[in-house]
């Protein structure tokens, strides 16, 4: 259906992995299993579910991937939060930075959503 890799949310939804993959090297060892892992996971899900939804068989089946990335997207913000009220992530520049990035992210797959008819 869409070549995934043209997709510019795609390479932008690689990047904000990137960046939580090296934001979150820096919580303690103790969250390997808990936050550490959950943050990464929600991240990859995200160029994951649009790669996905581009291959899948019908436009609603992309919409409705597109719906699951933008809330990985939710879930990686939300525990930004978390990682930011236990002290995990100390450097507001850098943090707001992420939040630019994710709703930047998110008015693109909104866009990229309604473009397909």
């Amino acid at each position: 259906m869409h070549n995934y890799k043209e997709l510019k949310v795609w390479r932008e939804a690689i990047d904000l992995t990137q960046s939580i993959y090296l934001v979150s090297a820096n919580f303690p060892s103790e969250e390997k299993f808990g936050l550490t892992s959950q943050i990464r996971r929600a991240s990859v899900s995200v160029p994951s579910n649009i790669s996905e939804g581009s291959g899948r068989n019908s436009i609603g089946e992309f919409k409705q991937f597109l719906g699951i990335a933008n809330g990985s997207l939710c879930e990686v913000e939300t525990q930004l939060i978390i990682a930011e009220k236990l002290n995990f992530v100390n450097e507001n520049e850098e943090l707001e930075e992420l939040f630019d990035k994710i709703d930047h992210i998110q008015k693109m797959i909104f866009k990229l959503k309604n473009s397909l008819n």
